[in-house]
């Protein structure tokens, strides 16, 4: 498409909103904007025809930025540099031709002309103006921050919530240094901090508390121990706790319940005890009692969930607008215990709440006061921890929330954990030395050679030799661990081995950073079905055919799927006898185990999986890891991006590069969504904008 150039005098200074309508235009054309975000500036075009064009592009810019997961729009971080921080043009669209750029745009812009606009403006409200006509304004200027009204409201909600959770103290057993020595009665080695039970020891006197910390650091065994600390002094009185377990997705839910019947089993607290305490994990939104076609949810603050603890698995993939309404629906006297890793990507839609809630967990900043109880009741003494100290004990979130610190599963001679550890700290140059050494049996690198090189089919099909599986590995055992063909429909056998090929499909997961593209998800899935069909490991041309890997991209709460649910495709004998059907086999994730089958004709949001995004294989594990880079840097790679695929691997991480440098630029760069949650924590109640 060709675009004529707009004069720059016309729009700098924008002094026309039909300059700025006529460049929005081009710029959704182009696909730098989204058309829900010029439809947004029409919709206040008509609020207001006279609006001032610096507060429209203001309010495309905002709805922009949430499309890029930021609940706001920093005014001034904008105009330090506005193609950064606007993320546009998209990467990879280098034929700006006539396109003004947001920087051009921009230029010469004075932060604070900029607000007094917005602040001039009726279609704004000023944060700290409560009033009837304000709380009609379809945006908000906190400050230098620019909000969509519902986006602000979400923020206020969760500060406010937290505000009061931190503020309540709880009632301790008198006795909680022996019963916290009862369920940590093997200390770590001489001068590590026990972490695990400095977590359960904080979360016992607060009414919100965060447990973070990477893969293998032991948040389950930590939870699991926390509510035993918690529930064994209410059985004894009679009254045991409603403890309530929640994940975001029915994946994460799945792996959490399996995890959690385990340590539960090995706890060493009375049977009366162990049994209060429940193994079986909900989705969130299932917990809350989604109405399907609405944003709301049957549980809110007028019918709060009958429970008096809440544990949630995941948390960083949890967005801004259902922690407000997780937050909703607690009563007063509710616990909430949020576990996750902060340095995990953070939630699809908008917002980065546990990693703003986390921000700084690593440096501890735990007041005298803290200090001193925490040595009381556990005997850990944190004077040697090199952590910082709040002497002024101003920062109450900080005293709620612990970060582990020492892996279990990616120990000092992991390769994937020193991976893991030089992207977190964004020592590309490191990280590059250890994926040349070759020296851990457990990390691999392949540099493709063009697009064409076929090394990448050898890798998905075969992997690396050992037990590094590809998908021939699934493949082949579904063909090989087949029920005889007379076995009836109902006979279990065909559910066992159902639930075989799930599991071995788990052993191998490619995933990828982008959609589009030869390395992005839809090019791959092509690809790699028609290697798959080139060996006969697949043998049909149909869109179903058996074998075939599907991800749910939505939920269906009448089938009972959750979007992150992944199902095979499957030959079954019908109920009479009759021809082999294809049925879709899913793993039960109602915590009842076992598997479903469903039609085909009945799935609507579904894809091929042979490749993932990284985003969808949060809360997933696979023994074999294989992260595929494209070719050119994106705004999506960044080193919370590339932490998260490699920590996906529980055995063998394989990274897949088209092109040198992509993997150094990524690791250098961090995701700084932006949002004033933490800020409006940092500052006493009554100092808040």
């Amino acid at each position: 498409m060709s675009l004529s150039p707009l004069p720059l005098e016309a729009l700098v200074p924008l002094s026309r909103a039909a300059d700025l309508v006529q460049l929005l235009e081009r710029w959704v054309d182009r696909g730098w904007l989204r058309a829900l975000d010029k439809a947004f500036v029409g919709f206040l075009h008509e609020l207001d025809p006279l609006a001032d064009p610096l507060v429209l592009l203001a309010a495309a810019l905002t709805s922009h930025q949430l499309g890029h997961g930021h609940v706001c729009l920093d005014l001034f971080e904008t105009l330090k540099a506005p193609d950064f921080a606007l993320s546009l043009p998209p990467e990879g669209d280098l034929q700006t031709g006539a396109m003004l750029l947001p920087s051009q745009l921009l230029d010469g812009l004075d932060g604070a002309h900029w607000c007094h606009a917005l602040a001039s403006s009726q279609l704004v409200a000023l944060a700290a103006d409560g009033s009837d006509a304000a709380q009609s304004r379809p945006l908000v200027l906190s400050g230098k921050r620019l909000y969509l009204r519902r986006y602000w409201t979400y923020e206020r909600r969760i500060d406010t919530a937290l505000r009061l959770r931190l503020a309540t103290q709880e009632n301790v057993a008198a006795d909680l240094p022996q019963r916290l020595n009862s369920l940590f009665d093997q200390p770590p080695p001489d001068g590590v901090i026990d972490w695990q039970k400095l977590a359960c020891a904080l979360a016992t006197r607060g009414a919100f508390s965060i447990v973070t910390g990477g893969p293998g650091t032991g948040k389950t065994t930590t939870v699991v121990r926390l509510l035993a600390l918690l529930q064994a002094p209410a059985v004894e009185v009679g009254s045991p706790l409603r403890i309530r377990l929640a994940a975001p997705t029915g994946k994460a839910a799945a792996r959490l319940t399996e995890s959690i019947s385990q340590q539960v089993l090995s706890l060493k607290v009375p049977g009366s005890v162990r049994e209060k305490i429940p193994t079986q994990v909900t989705t969130v939104h299932r917990l809350l009692g989604s109405r399907p076609g609405t944003r709301h949810f049957r549980h809110h603050i007028g019918n709060p969930l009958p429970l008096d603890v809440l544990v949630v698995d995941e948390a960083s993939m949890i967005d801004l607008e259902m922690m407000a309404n997780l937050l909703d629906a607690l009563a007063p006297h509710a616990r909430l215990v949020l576990l996750g890793d902060k340095d995990q990507l953070a939630s699809v839609e908008a917002g980065a709440v546990l990693g703003d809630l986390c921000r700084d967990a690593e440096a501890g900043w735990y007041s005298p006061d803290t200090r001193q109880w925490l040595q009381a009741v556990s005997g850990e003494d944190l004077s040697a921890s090199g952590l910082h100290e709040d002497l002024d004990a101003s920062h109450p979130l900080a005293q709620q929330v612990v970060m582990l610190r020492y892996s279990r599963r990616f120990g000092e001679g992991s390769g994937i954990g020193q991976l893991a550890r030089w992207v977190n700290q964004q020592n590309a140059e490191e990280a590059r030395k250890l994926l040349a050494a070759r020296s851990h049996h457990d990390l691999f690198c392949l540099s493709l050679k063009g697009e064409h090189d076929h090394a990448l089919e050898r890798l998905v099909l075969d992997g690396r030799g050992e037990d590094a599986q590809g998908y021939r590995y699934y493949l082949s055992l579904l063909q090989s661990a087949r029920p005889a063909f007379n076995t009836p429909r109902e006979d279990l056998a065909w559910t066992h081995w159902a639930q075989q090929l799930l599991q071995a499909f788990d052993a191998f997961q490619l995933l990828c950073a982008v959609r589009k593209g030869p390395w992005g998800v839809e090019g791959l899935n092509l690809r790699i079905t028609a290697a798959l069909r080139k060996v006969r490991l697949i043998e049909s041309d149909d869109q179903w055919y058996e074998g075939r890997p599907v991800l749910m991209t939505r939920n269906d709460y009448g089938l009972g799927l959750m979007n992150g649910d992944i199902g095979i495709a499957l030959k079954l004998p019908e109920s009479d006898g009759g021809p082999q059907v294809l049925r879709v086999a899913f793993p039960r994730n109602d915590g009842q185990g076992g598997v479903r089958f469903v039609l085909p004709s009945r799935l609507n949001d579904v894809e091929t999986v042979y490749a993932m995004t990284v985003h969808k294989s949060q809360g997933s594990e696979f023994t074999h890891t294989a992260l595929i880079l494209p070719e050119a840097l994106n705004p999506v790679l960044t080193k919370e991006l590339i932490y998260t695929g490699i920590t996906r691997a529980k055995r063998w991480f394989s990274l897949i590069e088209p092109r040198g440098g992509v993997f150094e630029e990524a690791v250098r760069r961090k995701v700084k969504r932006l949002s004033g949650l933490m800020l409006e924590l940092d500052v006493p109640a009554e100092k808040t904008d």
